[in-house]
């Protein structure tokens, strides 16, 4: 099973992995895990590029395709071995967070993105999606107190309210493999909820 944490800045998605692999690990079940940009050399070479704060000039339509490249190379030396080996994958992001950041924050054509995601990942969907979701200003300002702040963290809180709305609305076109965790809720409350998703599922 593939499965990815998505949402706004600062819901917990890189601190709520390694628990849940572990949980996932006791029951039996040989779990991967991995994040984005990066999981690969190449694609952590790129990830450095795109959270560069002195990277202001860099154009949206750029901004995506290195995330594209970084993906594609996750996808194919990572992702799909594990799962073809019977294996379980979390990722903390995949393909859903170019549509919110760069379609629906940036503005630019969902399927334009939609097909350039597809090349790269050669049509590997996530089986399971959970939405880490909380207010923006909420979320970024716990990316501050963490002192992990990026190039695009940085970006306008209009900018991350629109991203929110994005993923709401890519929930709506696929509730199937979405669901929504709200990530206001004490931490332990937020691992719980995602345990018992996780759980049904699989």
């Amino acid at each position: 099973m593939f499965i990815t944490l998505e949402g706004p800045e600062g819901g917990g998605k890189t601190w709520h992995v390694k628990p849940l692999a572990e949980f996932l690990r006791q029951r039996g079940h040989a779990v991967l895990t991995t994040r984005e940009p990066g999981g690969t050399p190449i694609g952590d070479q790129i990830r450095q590029v795109l959270h560069r704060l002195d990277n202001t000039a860099m154009n949206p339509r750029t901004e995506s395709l290195l995330f594209q490249a970084a993906r594609a190379q996750l996808v194919e030396q990572i992702i799909r071995p594990h799962l073809a080996a019977g294996g379980v994958v979390l990722s903390d992001r995949y393909a859903d967070s170019t549509l919110a950041y760069q379609g629906y924050g940036h503005g630019l054509p969902l399927e334009q993105l939609t097909s350039i995601i597809g090349f790269a990942t050669g049509g590997l969907k996530p089986d399971l999606t959970l939405l880490l979701d909380l207010d923006v200003e909420i979320g970024l300002n716990r990316k501050v107190k963490s002192g992990e702040w990026n190039r695009l963290d940085a970006y306008t809180v209009e900018f991350h309210r629109r991203v929110r709305a994005g993923f709401h609305a890519l929930c709506q076109a696929d509730p199937a493999r979405w669901v929504i965790i709200d990530a206001s809720q004490p931490i332990e409350a937020v691992q719980e909820a995602i345990r018992q998703v996780v759980m049904a599922r699989l």
